[in-house]
């Protein structure tokens, strides 16, 4: 079984997540944001299944530093993918893909139930 990993290397989560896959011997790839940046197909289809809520990093130093109408742009999920493409910074870390299942952010107790 190969998941597949998005998410920026030096991101705590990311690391958190990582660490687990290794120690849990998960097979995985990654896809780095800052090297390889954010599919806007990708980013539609999580959306669409988790809300823009979830997709969405409003916790972050990029969503704060963002002008008001940037941040009510980001409101709306279609407009939303061309600032999460700009900025893959705001995109909620990691995304864990596998199969139909998407994972949004790192809760062990998921990752487990999904991925053991």
């Amino acid at each position: 079984m190969t998941i597949h990993i998005y998410g920026i290397p030096n991101c705590d989560t990311v690391k958190k997540a990582r660490k687990w896959l290794d120690a849990n011997a998960v097979e995985y790839t990654f896809h780095d944001y800052k090297k390889e940046g954010a599919d806007p197909a990708k980013l539609k289809a999580w959306i669409a299944e988790h809300g823009i809520d979830v997709v969405l990093n409003k916790r972050g130093t990029t969503y704060r530093k963002l002008s008001e109408e940037d941040k009510a742009a980001a409101a709306d999920g279609h407009a939303a993918v061309e600032l999460l493409v700009q900025h893959p910074s705001m995109i909620k870390r990691p995304v864990a893909e596998h199969s139909n299942a998407t994972l949004i952010g790192f809760k062990e107790d998921e990752w487990s139930a999904t991925f053991c």
